[in-house]
């Protein structure tokens, strides 16, 4: 993928359906919601600057922030970054199905459909995009790149004309939350954060990207920047086109704001819902890729299961790809068996968001280990990297307190599960050398790091 294609990818990862039903999540909160989607904006943002020269520091950068964590701290941080990331990226595929069912349902006009419907119109959503990857990148950047332009086309017009229909007294209260404002920050900072998941869409599938030390942080910054400017005029559009409490019991927000647009013409709600449709399946396509390409890279280094790591002539993680479908697959059937709607989509988003932030807040971690390690060569370039690493620190800290303790809870005990696993895959290693993935910093490296490009 060049830097269109990878741009493309990591738009359309971080734009999915999550777009389409935020506005609903921070209306609950009030118009301080959409001061949380922009500070939100701005960290995505140094998220992807530390990305981008994570990946031109370190050579070989296959899995992204797996690898980052793994060159600077061992193979055991590596194992855990990795873990983290790859339950966080299937299970936001979950998220995004349960998003995706919602406009599904508006499209088809389905009034309070049963669980075994919705989970039927869920596995559509989960196994299209598989049998997309299947095929081959070069079809799976084409797919992406066009449900990119799809779903642009219509935000970029409610995000520029809905303005025009815009009511200013439906932005307040400030804080609609009914409790304190801290509280209200919390009920927007869930859902703004997990639509921004995807800045590294770009780093972990560097080893498909053309010339990866140059167009990896490039695409990221492009695709979060272009993002977050759509997400904010979206979703501020959005809150100020519906009545507040049509809004906050609404799964599917903007076939209401296009339905006032266009005088409650039921055309416009309809198509509106069907761009969401797109858009789902466009993210999924990304998506499905990089939970394959995070457990094959794994996999490749012996820190995940052998079979990961299979591939077919096509190139593609076969194996990989398949379980990236079933696992959410799963997950899907077992929630809609216990609830449905939004109640589905506002887990699995709170979910996520604490199981990612740790690859997030290791990788800055990683990034300032290495800063205040080297000698200083230019003072400035150093306090701006710094600035970069710290920032993101912080704010990969703030993912993990916004999430809630009940999923910080539930986040903690999957990854400590997942940590049983470490000693029976070093264990299976042939040759097993414990200090194997450790830095090295004498003239002779016999402590296997060679592997990641390290002296």
């Amino acid at each position: 993928m060049g830097l269109t294609s990878a741009s493309g990818l990591v738009i359309g990862s971080v734009v999915g359906t999550g777009v389409f039903t935020m506005p609903a999540l921070i209306a609950k909160a009030g118009s301080v919601g959409i001061l949380v989607l922009v500070v939100v904006s701005v960290g995505s943002v140094l998220l992807a600057v530390l990305f981008g020269q994570l990946t031109a520091r370190i050579a070989n950068s296959d899995g992204g922030l797996y690898a980052y964590v793994r060159y600077e701290f061992g193979d055991f941080a590596g194992y855990l970054v990795g873990w983290s990331y790859w339950i966080s990226a299937w299970a936001g595929n979950a998220a995004i199905v349960a998003s995706w069912v919602l406009y599904v349902e508006a499209l088809l006009k389905l009034t309070s459909p049963s669980a075994p419907v919705n989970c039927g119109i869920a596995m559509v959503a989960l196994w299209v995009p598989a049998v997309v990857n299947l095929v081959g990148v070069r079809q799976m950047a084409w797919f992406q790149n066009a449900t990119v332009v799809l779903k642009f086309l219509p935000l970029l017009f409610i995000g520029i004309v809905g303005w025009f229909f815009v009511d200013g007294a439906r932005f307040s209260p400030f804080n609609a939350s009914g409790a304190s404002i801290y509280t209200a920050i919390g009920l927007a900072a869930g859902v703004a954060l997990f639509s921004f998941i995807g800045v590294e869409a770009s780093a972990i599938t560097a080893r498909r990207v053309d010339n990866p030390a140059r167009n990896v942080g490039r695409a990221a910054v492009i695709g979060v920047g272009v993002s977050a400017l759509l997400y904010v005029l979206v979703t501020a559009a959005v809150i100020g086109l519906v009545p507040h409490d049509v809004l906050v019991n609404t799964g599917s927000p903007f076939v209401d704001a296009f339905e006032r647009i266009f005088a409650q013409h039921v055309w416009a709600g309809q198509l509106i819902a069907a761009v969401a449709v797109v858009s789902g399946i466009g993210a999924l396509n990304g998506w499905t890729l990089i939970v394959a390409e995070a457990s094959r890279s794994m996999a490749q280094d012996d820190l995940f299961p052998k079979a990961f790591g299979w591939i077919d002539r096509n190139g593609n993680a076969w194996f990989s790809i398949v379980i990236a479908a079933a696992l959410p697959s799963l997950l899907m059937l077992w929630r809609y068996a216990s609830s449905s709607g939004l109640t589905v989509f506002t887990y699995l988003v709170n979910l996520t968001v604490v199981t990612v932030a740790i690859p997030y807040f290791f990788s800055a971690l990683a990034q300032l280990t290495h800063l205040l390690t080297r000698r200083p060569v230019d003072r400035w370039r150093l306090g701006r990297d710094l600035t970069v690493a710290v920032a993101s620190l912080a704010f990969s800290m703030w993912l993990t307190f916004a999430a809630g303790y009940q999923f910080v809870y539930q986040g903690l005990v999957v990854i400590l599960a997942g940590m049983i696993g470490y000693p029976v895959l070093v264990a299976a290693r042939p040759n097993t050398d414990k200090n194997a993935g450790t830095r090295c910093s004498g003239s002779r490296c016999d402590c296997g790091c060679h592997r990641l490009g390290q002296e």
